[in-house]
């Protein structure tokens, strides 16, 4: 499930992501008529937020966040417009839950380090975020504040502009990348209520009876898998729900391809002009 954010009135999503609503800061209840006492554009989004952790996305509607609240659906419209616009805000007020910055001091591979782990761990600890297409940005302040935490790093390397955006790409699909692999097995476990192990192994053993010569069909592959069998990466899950080899498998993604990813940009700030 993709969700794409930005699609409910550009101005009218602008201004509560920026300006926020009835029932904010600077705003006590009650200023306004209409808004019954209680509700704010943060409690709702907060619920939201509830909803999609403990359900994931494809449980977020306005009634479930009514129902959190023991609203109506119909309650929320007077803060919120509706569910587009409720999932830009989500998605930029968990945002906010990010450090705004990094201490560079001890290098800034270090600095980016620690923004990769705080940033596959913010994941996992949201998945829905995960289904939230980048193709089109939320442009709201956490967003933006997330961005300048990782540029903040970035623009001490000395790269130009240009290669400070590729590094930000590349450093964004190695940390979201793995995380959704990680998120996807996990939920795919849920919902079939099969174990990775028990699954692998029953392909893998049709496999091998419908096509005996895959070894020499596919050499690479099974080079690959040797590899992976002599230093233990292969499949050893456990119960359902419990899912070792998935958690190793996409860690080492995770880990592996960022110190690729570093070693590119040390590469490039030591060939600057």
């Amino acid at each position: 499930m993709v969700v794409f954010a930005g699609q409910g009135d550009a101005r009218r999503s602008m201004d509560l992501l920026w300006h926020g609503g009835p029932g904010e800061a600077g705003e006590p209840e009650g200023a306004r008529p209409g808004p019954r006492p209680g509700l704010s554009v943060a409690v709702i989004v907060d619920a939201a937020i509830a909803v999609a952790d403990a359900e994931g996305m494809a449980a977020l509607s306005m009634r479930a966040v009514g129902e959190r609240l023991g609203r109506t659906a119909m309650a929320l419209y007077t803060y919120v417009p509706g569910k587009s616009v409720l999932v830009d805000l989500m998605y930029d007020r968990a945002l906010g839950e990010l450090p705004g910055g990094y201490d560079a001091s001890a290098g800034w591979r270090a600095a980016l380090e620690a923004w990769a782990e705080d940033s596959w761990a913010f994941y996992l600890r949201h998945p829905w975020m995960l289904q939230v297409s980048q193709a089109r940005p939320v442009l709201g302040p956490g967003e933006y504040r997330a961005l300048e935490a990782l540029l903040g790093v970035l623009a001490g390397t000395g790269l130009a502009a240009p290669r400070v955006r590729r590094a930000v790409a590349a450093l964004s699909s190695v940390v979201r990348g793995a995380a959704l692999t990680l998120a996807e097995s996990r939920q795919a476990v849920r919902a079939t209520g099969l174990s990775e192990e028990r699954w692998w192994t029953g392909r893998a053993g049709v496999l091998q009876d419908l096509v005996p010569g895959f070894a020499e069909r596919f050499p690479l592959v099974a080079w690959l898998q040797a590899e992976d069998t002599s230093t233990g990466a292969a499949g050893q899950g456990g119960d359902v729900g419990e899912v070792p080899f998935l958690e190793r498998a996409a860690r080492e993604a995770f880990e592996g391809g960022l110190v690729l990813v570093l070693d590119g940009i040390e590469a490039a700030v030591a060939a600057r002009p």
